[in-house]
């Protein structure tokens, strides 16, 4: 992409705050492409202007704005129709771009996996089936003022593009497919294994990574074990799967997703819809939020219904308010289902952990055990399995008092003395 932008957006929400931050979103969107933004133009509307975006004396502003700044691009805040990139390009005489070409573009840059890179192109050419008439219109103008059969040259091009760009579709959904199999298998050996799965959400930029590299150095002292973590959107694309364990011998996996952005283009979260399967099937979500932003309450509401939109549902959540430092608020604290922290000073990482052991162990009871000395490998079970709180040596055998899983002491009945 070119250098150079001016900004375009219309506020139909009547919400000054929430559109002044959605258009300083789109700048930093903008800056992640090493665009530069030159000026910013803005309009407030009832509904957006279905054929120019913009009305037409702010049509007319931007012309004479691009032409007074020299810039390459101009970016809008929302997704564009065909027809509206059309006539902003003929009426400007410039580049078009839209936020969801920003985003797909930021993606494309970030993708390192096999998977997201696939997941990527998928949504960047479903985004652009569409759009081939626009690209194709000086054809079907040519081809009207020229015979039949230029006309049908240009309609048979028009239809050889669309084609070709199914047929790559197709293929790459047939590779993601194989790639979502393999995710499918993963899934049901941790489901056969029993381990429970802890997965972080939130908005982009709000600190999963570093909030997950903090409980990995809390218990696993993250040794090569560390995630990706940046301060900038859309730092993390791959879904990083890490092993957590307590000093309880009891295990959990720690899942970091994707993050969601408001306008978030419909077609990455259709492609991406395989990589946050493991969100639907997670038995915990923590929801990341930097409570130092002042959008953090809507961030958290659209975060919210990206979830609900993907059949994410009655599993339980707690809220973590990450950034606490940065917005002088009391930390660590808790207060119900919400933490308050800091995963950058790794401080709120104890009560975190304590809130997620509370709600994925909960099927763990606490029994006294009177296991035969000949039993052996039981109490090594229970000892490498189990948090065993107290180990006594009877003339009848090992007394162990353990706090272990309901399965494990249905199993196990037999030796229970007490629980």
């Amino acid at each position: 992409m070119k250098n150079d932008a001016i900004l375009v957006g219309v506020n139909t929400s009547h919400n000054e705050e929430g559109f002044s931050y959605s258009m300083e979103e789109l700048e930093n969107l903008a800056d992640a492409c090493g665009i530069q933004t030159i000026g910013k133009l803005t309009q407030n509307l009832n509904r957006i202007n279905q054929s120019h975006y913009l009305g037409k004396g702010k049509l007319e502003e931007l012309g004479n704005l691009i032409e007074e700044e020299e810039v390459d691009v101009i970016i809008f805040d929302d997704e564009l129709s065909p027809s509206q990139i059309r006539n902003i390009e003929e009426a400007t005489d410039c580049e078009v771009v839209d936020r969801t070409m920003l985003i797909l573009e930021i993606f494309a840059r970030r993708a390192k996996t096999r998977e997201s890179k696939l997941q990527v192109e998928v949504a960047r050419l479903r985004y652009m089936l569409p759009r081939l008439i626009g690209s194709r219109e000086s054809l079907g103008r040519q081809g009207a003022g020229s015979g039949l059969a230029n006309r049908g040259s240009g309609e048979t091009k028009l239809e050889t593009d669309r084609r070709k760009i199914e047929e790559q579709i197709t293929k790459l959904n047939r590779e993601l497919d194989n790639l979502v199999h393999q995710r499918i298998i993963q899934r049901k050996q941790r489901e056969k294994n029993n381990i429970p799965v802890v997965s972080l959400v939130g908005y982009t930029n709000a600190g999963k990574s570093t909030l997950m590299n903090a409980v990995l150095e809390f218990f696993n002292k993250g040794m090569g074990k560390q995630v990706f973590e940046k301060d900038m959107l859309f730092a993390t694309l791959e879904t990083s799967v890490r092993k957590v364990e307590l000093d309880t011998n009891q295990t959990f996996l720690l899942t970091d997703t994707v993050g969601f952005i408001n306008k978030l283009p419909h077609h990455l979260v259709k492609a991406f819809r395989s990589t946050l399967e493991e969100v639907r099937e997670a038995d915990l979500l923590i929801h990341v939020m930097d409570v130092a932003n002042p959008q953090y309450a809507q961030h958290q509401k659209i975060t919210n219904n990206i979830l609900s939109d993907i059949g994410v549902k009655e599993i339980p959540v707690i809220n973590a308010y990450n950034k606490a430092d940065v917005a002088n608020l009391k930390y660590p604290r808790v207060e119900g289902d919400a933490i308050y922290l800091s995963a950058k000073r790794r401080e709120g990482v104890k009560e975190l952990t304590d809130a997620i052991k509370d709600v994925i162990f909960k099927s763990y009871t606490t029994c006294e055990l009177l296991i035969p000395y000949a039993e052996g490998q039981i109490v090594a079970y229970f000892n490498k399995y189990a948090n065993v709180l107290e180990e006594a040596y009877d003339p009848e055998g090992t007394r162990l008092v353990v706090e272990c899983k309901l399965a494990d002491a249905a199993k196990y009945q037999q030796y229970v003395i007490n629980g």
